[in-house]
């Protein structure tokens, strides 16, 4: 194990990271190349988030791979990217298997390539006894479109008389959502300087802790993801409690 993550892989490291992953197609610009060499290194920060996530420790991984804003990008951009995960899934796959790490993906499938959605279907058949690391990766996803499929999941319940309104709450609500059997996020990252969360896991994210770096995301690695985590490590979490209460 690195000196980094041997340092950061203590007590009080965060169980689920979720990672804005941003940045691919500025490093293919800065270097003249097209955005899909963005994004193929962007697939192989990846690989090395997932390696240094089981060093520190962490069980829950979350990549924002793809948002439902996304498909306004040029088709031939969109073709790049579906390509790409399928290469992704083909290639990784058996590796996750392996190695215990169960894969998800929550977002809008609907919208995907059918050959796309049933490899993603066929993956996490595979992987869901993976225990090691607990990989979502979002594909098609908003947080306000993840809201409001919520509401009308149990809005349909009340009209059909199967709930009281009234016994909606917190943990109702979050057993709607995509990430029902998943935990809230203890950390957010973003990469490329940009500070600002976009669309991604907002109900979810209510009191996670922000960390932002200046790299773009192909450049991330282990030692980032170290850095992180020894960072959140000292961060003082009261989930709106005064200083000083018991």
């Amino acid at each position: 194990m690195m000196d980094g993550a041997r340092e950061a892989a203590g007590a009080g490291a965060p169980t689920h990271v979720a990672i804005i992953m941003d940045g691919n197609g500025r490093w293919a610009n800065a270097r003249g190349l097209p955005r899909t060499a963005g994004h193929r290194q962007g697939a192989e920060a990846v690989r090395r988030t997932v390696e240094a996530a089981i060093e520190l420790g962490i069980s829950y991984l979350t990549l924002y791979g793809f948002s439902a804003e996304n498909w306004k990008r040029p088709a031939t951009e969109i073709d790049d990217l579906m390509g790409l995960l399928r290469r992704y899934l083909q290639a990784e796959l058996n590796r996750l298997h392996k190695e215990n790490i169960r894969l998800r993906v929550i977002g809008d499938r609907t919208r995907l390539p059918k050959d796309v959605a049933q490899q993603i279907e066929d993956a996490e058949a595979l992987t869901q006894a993976g225990h090691r690391l607990n990989l979502t990766i979002a594909i098609s996803y908003g947080g306000r479109q993840d809201i409001l499929a919520a509401a009308r999941t149990l809005a349909r319940s009340v009209a059909a008389g199967q709930m009281d309104p009234d016994a909606i709450d917190e943990v109702t609500f979050s057993a709607a959502l995509s990430t029902a059997s998943i935990p809230d996020p203890d950390m957010l990252i973003r990469t490329s300087g940009e500070q600002r969360i976009s669309n991604f896991l907002l109900w979810q994210s209510a009191y996670s802790e922000l960390v932002f770096f200046n790299k773009l995301w192909p450049d991330f690695g282990k030692e980032d993801l170290a850095e992180a985590v020894r960072e959140f490590q000292k961060r003082d979490r009261r989930y709106g409690a005064a200083v000083g209460s018991g």
